[in-house]
């Protein structure tokens, strides 16, 4: 059932809520299976018995293959189909979490992990590319900063779900619940999401791209892992970096010379596009590093139990469903700077208080307060960031517009995750033992505050202060047109 031309869903009627209920519950799969595993880490760890590097191993193989592909998913939605593209992410994404809630081993886990997130590229791109291309324009903003808030508070609730389920059972129950979720959203989407497509998207499949893209990520992602144990002069350890460099150098070439790029180059000219995906990473990255070691230094270091930490982070959960839709409906008012400026900054003032939890610390005292802070900025900056990297360009490209600020936001936290324990000095210590984590975490938090304020800076400097109206749509592979994006 393709969308009818000239007939877009308005934001309060009952054909778009059932499209927002869709996409809002497919996203928050991913979104939960980013943080949720967090809080089962010291678990898996004991049950398994896993080191460091085999845990950091089962955050970041579903990162990896999540932002490696992210990118296909995206341009294959544009191609085949949007909703269709998304229907099979989901119908992927709850066999692999099968696959993660049986595994007997951390290998069988890590590889579990990767397909979930070959689940996730196709499922999450798809999602805000339905939205774009769905809604009338002028619903647009509300309707991302909705799902921004609904399905980011997937990403919060991974903590608390996490430890609930871990003091309740097991931590199998964490991928296991996945299932009954996804059928759900097949169910609604089958029946109530509409068809789009771009009729110029290109025919070709970019292998070159996704085979060089792939290679970077997993070179720098195994190379900064393996660091801390091995050593920077490991034979393993330069090699795994050079390929990765050399993917990513590669990358960029092939995605130049192709005639059907995964990602068109092109739309780089767009500085509002550019400078909200720079954002994207830095603020991406902050946020990996704090959903990553926040609830295991507060269970390692003082000493709550799995519930109680995955409950420390609730108040960002509440605060993003209350008031990302507003912070969309803003930026749509007095344009995308402001909020995109004032958020990371506010997010590294909370980030900075949050360092300094550590042994006897006291919820109310120590951690409710700046995990309101961070909450708060976070709830004013996603939506906007989100609607101005999707509104930079002409609706045409929605899905590789979201797949490339998907891939951004992937990339940084799988980075994130695997460099923050190197920059903080883990070397061969353990993330479950107290005393080597401590002074890690303070360091980390540190660091994810200078990234969140660089965020800001480059929000207030590249951001433009109101985008402008879209230009006509043409392809990105007509060598006679101009790029199709918008002139800022």
């Amino acid at each position: 059932m393709d969308l009818p031309a000239g007939a877009p869903l308005r934001y309060r009627s009952a054909a778009g809520r059932w499209v927002m209920l869709a996409t809002v519950l497919g996203s928050s799969l991913a979104f939960i299976d980013a943080t949720v595993v967090g809080i089962a880490l010291p678990a898996i760890g004991r049950d398994l018995g896993s080191d460091a590097a085999g845990l950091q191993w089962t955050v970041n193989g579903y990162a990896l293959s999540l932002a490696s592909l992210i990118l296909l998913g995206g341009s294959l939605g544009d191609r085949f189909g949007r909703r269709r593209v998304f229907l099979a992410g989901v119908s992927w994404f709850a066999a692999a979490s099968l696959l993660c809630g049986v595994a007997p081993t951390v290998e069988l886990l890590v590889a579990a992990r990767i397909l979930q997130g070959i689940g996730g590229a196709l499922l999450t791109p798809g999602a805000l590319a339905i939205l774009e291309a769905s809604f009338a324009p002028e619903d647009r903003s509300r309707a991302i900063g909705a799902w921004s808030g609904l399905a980011g508070i997937g990403g919060a609730l991974g903590p608390f779900l996490g430890g609930w389920l871990v003091e309740i059972g097991n931590w199998r129950y964490i991928f296991l619940i996945n299932v009954p979720v996804a059928l759900l959203v097949l169910w609604v989407a089958d029946r109530h999401v509409p068809e789009s497509r771009n009729p110029s998207a290109a025919r070709g499949f970019d292998a070159i791209g996704l085979f060089t893209g792939a290679a970077g990520l997993g070179g720098l992602t195994y190379g900064f892992t393996a660091w801390p144990a091995a050593g920077p002069g490991d034979p393993a350890v330069l090699a795994a970096l050079a390929v990765g460099v050399a993917g990513l150098a590669a990358f960029v070439v092939a995605e130049r010379r192709s005639p059907h790029p995964m990602l068109p180059l092109a739309i780089f000219r767009s500085p509002a596009f550019s400078g909200a995906n720079v954002v994207t990473f830095l603020v991406y990255a902050a946020n990996g590093g704090v959903f990553f070691l926040v609830v295991v230094n507060l269970q390692v270091v003082a000493g709550f139990p799995a519930l109680a930490s995955g409950l420390a982070l609730l108040p960002v959960t509440v605060l993003m469903l209350l008031l990302s839709a507003r912070a969309g409906a803003l930026a749509q008012r007095i344009g995308p700077r402001l909020p995109m400026t004032a958020g990371p900054l506010i997010c590294a003032a909370g980030l900075t208080w949050l360092a300094g939890v550590g042994p006897g610390a006291s919820y109310w005292a120590d951690v409710l307060p700046p995990v309101i802070i961070f909450g708060l900025g976070l709830a004013l900056q996603v939506a906007p960031l989100t609607a101005t990297a999707l509104g930079a360009i002409d609706d045409a490209y929605a899905g590789v517009a979201s797949g490339v600020n998907n891939a951004v936001a992937r990339a940084a936290g799988l980075l994130s995750v695997a460099v923050l324990p190197l920059v903080a000095g883990l070397g061969a210590g353990s993330l479950t033992d107290p005393v080597t984590l401590e002074p890690v975490y303070r360091t980390a938090m540190l660091v994810c505050a200078g990234l969140m304020t660089a965020g800001g800076v480059v929000a207030w400097l590249l951001i433009p202060a109101r985008l402008a109206a879209h230009e006509p749509a043409r392809s990105f592979c007509d060598p006679c047109a101009p790029p199709m994006v918008r002139r800022d």
